[in-house]
C-alpha cells in the first residue's frame, strides 16, 4: 500500500510474469514462423551452439526452443523493469525489442554460433525475425510501462467514473 491507500504492484513479479506471457506468445509465433517457412532460424535458435540441429529440428527441440525464449523473455522483462520501467508510451519498448535483435543478430549469435552471420541470412529471415522482436520488445515495454506510470490512473473507469467524458 501506498500513502493514498492504493495496492502497489511487486515491480518484480509483474516483470515475471509479463515475461512469462511475452515468452509463450512471441515463442508460439516464433515456432509458426519457422513451421510456415518465414524464417529459416529454428524456434531453439538461442541454444543452437549447444545442442545438434536436427535435435532443434525436432518436436522436442521446437519445445526446448519455446522454454529458452520463455526465459530469455523473463530475463529481458527483468532488465526492461530495472532500466526502463517509468518510460512513457510504446517507443521505448519498440526500441528495446530493436536493440535486443541487434545484440542478437549483429554481434552475439555470429560470435557463439547461434547464426551466420547477418550477410548470409536471407531476407525472409532477416525482416520475420527483426518484426517479431519489434513487436516481442513492443509487448513487455509497453506492458511494464504501463503499470508503473501515472497513466493508468488517468483512466475514467478506475477511478469509479463509467462516463468518459471529461469532468
Amino acid at each position: 500500500m501506498d500513502n493514498n491507500g492504493e495496492r502497489r504492484t511487486n515491480r518484480w513479479s509483474f516483470a515475471v510474469y509479463i515475461g512469462l506471457f511475452a515468452g509463450l506468445i512471441w515463442g508460439a509465433v516464433k515456432m509458426l514462423e519457422h513451421y510456415l517457412h518465414f524464417t529459416s532460424l529454428p524456434p531453439g535458435f538461442l541454444v543452437e551452439p549447444f545442442f545438434k540441429r536436427s535435435f532443434l529440428l525436432s518436436f522436442q527441440g521446437y519445445l526446448l526452443g519455446w522454454l529458452i525464449f520463455i526465459l530469455f523473455s523473463i530475463f529481458a522483462s527483468l532488465v526492461y523493469t530495472l532500466l526502463l520501467a517509468k518510460a512513457n508510451g510504446p517507443w521505448a519498448g519498440v526500441a528495446y525489442g530493436a536493440i535486443w535483435w541487434m545484440l542478437i543478430f549483429l554481434l552475439i549469435g555470429p560470435v557463439t554460433g547461434m547464426m551466420n552471420w547477418i550477410a548470409y541470412l536471407d531476407w525472409n529471415t532477416i525482416i520475420t525475425d527483426f518484426c517479431l522482436f519489434i513487436v516481442w520488445g513492443l509487448f513487455i515495454g509497453y506492458s511494464i510501462s504501463l503499470e508503473f506510470t501515472s497513466e493508468h490512473k488517468r483512466e475514467p473507469v478506475a477511478g469509479g467514473n463509467a462516463d468518459p467524458a471529461p469532468e
